[in-house]
């Protein structure tokens, strides 16, 4: 099946949960997920399945200092 990740149109496989997708694409870290506009919480991520057409939002977040 087709979703799009942060505006790139990947081939996943089908039942592949929101967690699998991001250690798939070697995502660090904590992240932020959203899919078709809702923001998922981080516990959904391991439970929340994709769609085919599914439109997914990552953002990663960086620390930094002074």
């Amino acid at each position: 099946m087709q979703v799009v990740v942060n505006g790139e149109r990947r081939e996943v496989p089908d039942g592949l949960t929101v967690l699998e997708l991001l250690r798939a694409l070697s995502v660090p870290g904590r992240v932020a997920v959203e899919r078709n506009g809702v923001v998922l919480r981080q516990a959904e991520h391991a439970v929340v399945r994709l769609g085919d057409g599914d439109v997914l939002e990552v953002v990663t977040f960086v620390g930094g200092g002074a």
